[in-house]
Formats: structure tokens, sequence, C-alpha cells
């Protein structure tokens, strides 16, 4: 009697809607690397959106009573397959333009893939081992909180890679309104919320998709709602901006041959933007160390300064630091830092923290050191800047700068926002070539000016060079790939979006409390012996 009941149809409004999945491991296999792959093209530039709900779902419901074994290979495939989709153009940078061998070249891209395959093969085995089985609480609150965190997680561990978090995704979307709430990781909760749902409708009872019915819709109307909410305030007089584009491709920007050639292009392009309040120029844009060109930028500054403009450029610079002090051994030795250079009433800097690994610094032991420096590849670091630096003043303007990179860390630019009214980004993507590497990258700071709620001027010595609003709406934006001095207006705007008051803390303590619920339940139905319910 009892066996009966335990097998009997379920009354009204409990009927199971169950999609199978593939019966072949093969097949549910292909369709993770599909999922994984099609993932990508939901950022920049496709910007197919919806894919950064439908993937993901895809994902959830091929864990759906998979064992966890089964589960990390699946969740391994999708997440490797997302960022060898997403981030080919490692390639083109470690090969094509840092001439590194080919063999290490796909050796260092496919190490990251692998890595960001790995975070995704834990999370499939922990949700096969330890998640509930079935309904609300796997599809609706665990896995979507498991999946954030891991997100997260990968975002700032060991030095982190946020590129492609879901929430990039959603920059054009009636959920940008919530960036300046819960910023971008509030906007991926969101999105694995509503994959959820999606799996709820394939694998639910007739309530459960009621449900989430009702979770898919609400977000994006509420989001509709606050998209042109204004959390900042004008704090003071319109701003003319000029930012200046090289268009210097890569391979040309080092060569000694052509630096007279770089000082020259620059000079001339900002002698066109004499008269504007603001003149910008990407990152390390002479390819020269600033100590060695100081006639030069004195007399752009003193004409700058003659015509009531204030000069804003990436430079590099140049430390001596005495013996003894920051380095071992006898002799002076000379630190070099990725830098802002702000010409005002007084010249302040502002030095890049966030250094990317094998670029600007190499966390390898000195052997590797030695054999780089024979295989006449790149091998010492620059030095990282103060994790907290304050806004550099320049046209009337606190000035909140960020270093190319720098711009994917979005916590570590809450603390500059209490006096920033303005946000500077400058950059140089010509690493990538023509790759979907600079559209990703241009998303990625337009997400930081909604996040903030203020207008941001980016500079790239190529890529994209834009003025971007408030609303994260591109307000300008220069030609690609030739040189080109692009002219706009800002506005000062002060005050806090609630994210910058509380940055990420909020939903990964959300995220984590729903994960513990989820743990919690599952091992509360294990000891039990009860039946999960639909």
């Amino acid at each position: 009697m009892h066996a009966a009941s335990r097998t009997a149809a379920p009354p009204p409004g409990q009927a199971r809607y169950g999609l199978p999945r593939p019966s072949s491991a093969l097949v549910r296999a292909v369709l993770a690397l599909t999922a994984g792959a099609a993932l990508a093209a939901a950022f920049a530039p496709l910007n197919l959106w919806p894919l950064a709900v439908l993937c993901p779902a895809v994902l959830m419901w091929l864990w759906q009573d998979a064992a966890p074994r089964e589960a990390a290979r699946l969740g391994f495939c999708f997440n490797a397959a997302t960022f060898a989709a997403g981030t080919y153009w490692l390639y083109i940078s470690i090969h094509g333009f840092g001439e590194a061998p080919i063999w290490l070249a796909f050796v260092l891209m496919l190490g990251l893939v692998a890595i960001m395959g790995l975070y995704h093969a834990a999370l499939g085995y922990a949700a096969a081992r330890w998640l509930p089985r079935t309904g609300l609480a796997r599809w609706l609150v665990a896995l979507p909180a498991s999946w954030l965190l891991i997100e997260w997680w990968r975002g700032w561990f060991l030095s982190g890679f946020s590129w492609l978090s879901l929430g990039y995704s959603q920059t054009d979307t009636w959920l940008a309104g919530f960036a300046p709430l819960v910023g971008v990781y509030g906007l991926s909760a969101i999105l694995l919320v509503s994959a959820g749902a999606l799996a709820t409708f394939a694998l639910g009872t007739r309530r459960a998709r009621l449900i989430a019915a009702f979770v898919l819709v609400v977000p994006w109307l509420a989001g509709a709602g606050l998209r042109h909410v204004s959390w900042t305030h004008v704090s003071g007089a319109p701003v003319s901006v000029a930012v200046i584009q090289g268009a210097i491709p890569q391979d040309q920007k080092w060569l000694d041959t052509n630096k007279d050639t770089t000082l020259k292009l620059y000079q001339a392009l900002t002698e066109k933007a004499l008269g504007v309040g603001l003149i910008v120029w990407p990152e390390s844009a002479t390819a020269e160390v600033a100590n060695d060109i100081v006639p030069y930028l004195n007399h752009l500054n003193t004409e700058a300064r003659t015509h009531h403009s204030a000069l804003v450029m990436g430079v590099l610079r140049a430390e001596s630091v005495p013996a003894g002090k920051g380095g071992e051994g006898s002799e002076d030795k000379t630190r070099y830092f990725n830098s802002v250079l702000a010409f005002d009433d007084t010249l302040n800097w502002y030095d890049k923290h966030h250094l990317v690994p094998f670029a600007e610094f190499f966390p390898v032991p000195h052997w590797v050191r030695s054999w780089l420096r024979l295989m006449s590849l790149p091998y010492s670091d620059f030095t990282p800047g103060a994790a907290e630096q304050p806004p550099l003043p320049a046209a009337h303007l606190q000035l909140g700068a960020t270093i190319c990179y720098e711009d994917a860390y979005g916590s570590s630019m809450l603390a500059v926002l209490r006096h920033a009214d303005a946000l500077v980004n400058v950059t140089n993507d010509a690493w990538f070539g023509h790759s979907t590497a600079r559209h990703q990258h241009f998303q990625i700071a337009r997400m930081r000016a909604l996040e903030a709620g203020r207008y941001l001027v980016r500079a790239a010595n190529d890529g994209i060079s834009a003025v971007v609003g408030p609303h994260g709406e591109v307000i300008a934006r220069a030609r690609e790939f030739e040189p080109v001095v692009l002219i706009s207006q800002i506005v000062p705007l002060m005050g806090l979006t609630p994210y910058a008051v509380v940055g990420n803390w909020l939903i990964v303590s959300l995220a984590a409390m729903a994960l513990a619920y989820g743990l919690w339940l599952r091992n509360d139905r294990d000891r039990h012996g009860v039946e999960p319910s639909p």
C-alpha cells in the first residue's frame, strides 16, 4: 500500500513536465560544448543577449539527474567552450604581437580555457553531489547561487579574471537598470535565476511553472522602470572633452624607429584639440618613458594651458629606488609604472594597480625569468600603484582613473567615487587586432559607467575610444583603426549609487545564504529519507 502511494499519479497542479535528457553521453557532451560556445555570442559585438539566459538553462537541464562525475564533465565542456570562443584573441596577443612561439601561445591560451573549465567542473560536481536534486529549491535558489559565487570567485582569486561575467551581456537591455543597484554580479544573479526559471519550465510541475513565469517576467519589467532613474546629481558646469586616438599598430608602436613619428603624431592631434577643456591620451601613448621626454611634455602643457585646456595622458614613468630600499644589493634600482599623468595647476599621477599577469608582471620563479630572457621574451615587472588613490584633478573635474584591464575590477573603483565626479579610462586594445576583444572590453567599461552613475571618457590607442553617459549610453564614439580627435562633452556628477555604497557584498552574501539553504535542504531530506518535492 505504501509502495503504491509512492508511485501514484500526482494530483492536479502537480503533474510533471520533465523534458528527458538525451540518452547518449556523447550527445549530452556535444550539447554542453555547443551551449557553452554559443554563450560567447551573448556579449559584444554580437550582443545576442537572450543566450545569457538560454545557454545556462541548457546546462542546468543537462545537469538534471546526472551523476557527479558526468556533471563535472558537462560543466567543464560548457565553460571551456565559452572561453575558447570568447577569448580566442589571447592567441593574437601572445603570438601575433607578443611574438611568443606558437606552441607557447597555444599552451597559455588553452591553459586559461582549462582553468575556466575547471571552475564549472567543480560547480557541476557539487550540484550533483550536494544540492537539492529537483524542485524550485534547486533551479531558482541553489544552482543560481552556487553559479554566481563561482563567477564572483574567479573575478578576484589569484588576481582574478572576470571577463565574460554574465551580467556584462546586459548593457543594452532593460536589466541594465539594475546595474546601479546591484552591479554586474547582481545582473548575473538575475540572469541565472531566469535560466533556472527556464529549467523549471522544462522539468518542473504545473505549479512550479507558474512561479517560474512570475520570476522570469518581473525583473525585466522592473528593470524597464529603473532604466532611466538617475542616482547621481549634477555638480558643476559641462566640460568639453577631446579624446586623442593615435591608432598606431601594435607591431609598430614600440619600434625605436617610430618613436619620433609617434611623438609628432600626438602633438599634431593635440594641437587640433587645443581649446577643448579636457584632452585625454590613451595608455602609454608615446611608447617613451615620461622621464625621457620632459621637455616635450612641458611644451605640450604650456600650449594647452595657453588655450585653457588640461592634459591627461597615459604614459610610462620610472622611479629610482636607492640601494637598500625596495630591492637587494648595493646598486640603485629603477621601478617602472604604467601611469596616467594629469597636468593641471599641479602635476598629478595615477599608477596602475591591477597589473596583467604575464604581460605587466610575471609570477614565475627566477629560473623561468632567466629562460624568458634567453628566449627574448618579456620577463620584467611593472610596479603596482597603491590600491586606493585619489582622483586626478583636471579641467575643474575630479577624475576616477583606470588603466586598460583595470576597469574589469568594478569593486576596486568604488572608494574613489566618494570624491570623483567623472571617470577616465586609458587603454590600448591594439594587442588584440580586429578581434572581438575590443568590443568586450568596451562593454565592460560601459558597465562601470552604469554602476557609478557617471560619465566615462575612454581613450584607446586603438580599440574603441568613446564617451559614455551615466546610463551606459554611448554619447560619442571614434572611428576605429585611424588617427582621430573625438570631441564631445561631459557633465560632472556626484552622489553614490546604491551599488557604490554596498559594493558586491550584498549580492554575494545573499547568494551565500541561498546556497546554505540549498545545502541544508538536501542534507535534511537525505537524513529523513524524504523524497524531494517536485
